[in-house]
């Protein structure tokens, strides 16, 4: 697991990798000629190697009525797309394979976890007149994983959407509107909703190897600079666009229209990034984007060291 490959990376971090001629050898069919990385030490092993952690692809289904596994409060990732039954992904999977491949009426999407930034984020797969199934590629840079499609070998930066390394550089996938809520929630809201079934991978679903992670004080293997405004470097915020709000204001005012948008918070849902048993994670309570009219938005309940590496530009929507 990641945390116990950090003396590894940090090591490589700061020599061998400063360069794409490392990771060559390992990727001999991936364009490095072409990549918009301007600084290479932020590319580094996350410890496990490609495909390192197994990605899905076609997943089974259940409905949700007939799964008994998952907590009430665990946290799932719901995706409503185009009139079709909802799904949910839930999160007790996605940490150990933080990508699933699936067809959601018709159009083929990439459901992605990293754990290291808390970043959840659903993409229309079909770049540039191809579908493509994406991987883990085992490398991070600024925390967040970096993906891989297996038609090309082109790298993907998970938190952006975008490719960074190969010939699809400067490509960049369509997020659909999805969300982290409550396995509770979503079996309310859709008690004939289907549930991603268990993978059939001797992984201990339901634990959290990032025991306590989100209450600490540096990101793993993160070597930037912190937030401003004397932001906690864990707090999640909520990125739409360019802009970001904390949750802490989130969850203090419960509603915030603004920008254009309105968001909600509500209480409920666990912490996948908590306690060992994710079910027992502390509440970090779930939110809702939507616009003017009331239809959910995209966007990533994110790390704030993470919207600060890969927006330095960014908004921050701090109130008065």
């Amino acid at each position: 697991m990641r945390f116990f490959a950090a003396a590894f990376a940090l090591f490589f971090a700061t020599s061998a990798t400063a360069s794409p001629e490392f990771w060559q050898h390992e990727w001999p069919d991936t364009n490095f000629e072409k990549t918009s990385v301007g600084n290479w030490v932020e590319v580094i092993s996350g410890g496990p190697p490609k495909d390192g952690i197994p990605a899905l692809s076609d997943p089974s289904f259940m409905k949700a009525g007939q799964e008994m596994r998952i907590g009430g409060t665990e946290p799932v990732i719901t995706v409503e797309l185009g009139g079709h039954t909802p799904r949910a992904y839930p999160i007790r999977y996605l940490t150990w394979h933080e990508i699933v491949n699936d067809t959601v009426g018709g159009v083929p999407v990439a459901v992605t976890f990293c754990p290291l930034c808390n970043s959840a984020l659903t993409f229309d797969r079909r770049v540039a007149g191809k579908v493509l199934t994406f991987g883990v590629s085992g490398k991070l840079r600024n925390s967040d994983m970096i993906m891989y499609d297996r038609e090309t070998q082109s790298w993907w930066q998970q938190a952006m959407g975008e490719a960074i390394v190969g010939d699809l550089l400067g490509q960049e996938l369509k997020q659909v509107a999805s969300w982290m809520e409550s396995w509770d929630e979503f079996k309310a809201r859709n008690p004939e909703g289907l549930v991603m079934a268990e993978p059939a991978w001797p992984r201990p679903y339901g634990q959290n190897p990032y025991r306590r992670y989100d209450s600490s004080t540096k990101p793993f293997l993160y070597s930037g600079d912190p937030p401003p405004h004397d932001i906690p470097s864990l707090m999640r915020v909520v990125r739409v666009g360019d802009r970001a709000w904390p949750m802490d204001r989130l969850a203090r005012e419960e509603a915030i229209t603004e920008a254009g948008i309105t968001l909600t918070w509500r209480s409920g849902q666990s912490s996948a990034l908590d306690a060992s048993s994710i079910a027992k994670g502390r509440d970090v309570g779930s939110v809702r984007v939507r616009d003017a009219e009331g239809r959910d938005l995209p966007h990533d309940l994110m790390f704030a060291f993470a919207f600060h590496a890969f927006w330095p530009e960014g908004q921050w929507m701090l109130g008065n």
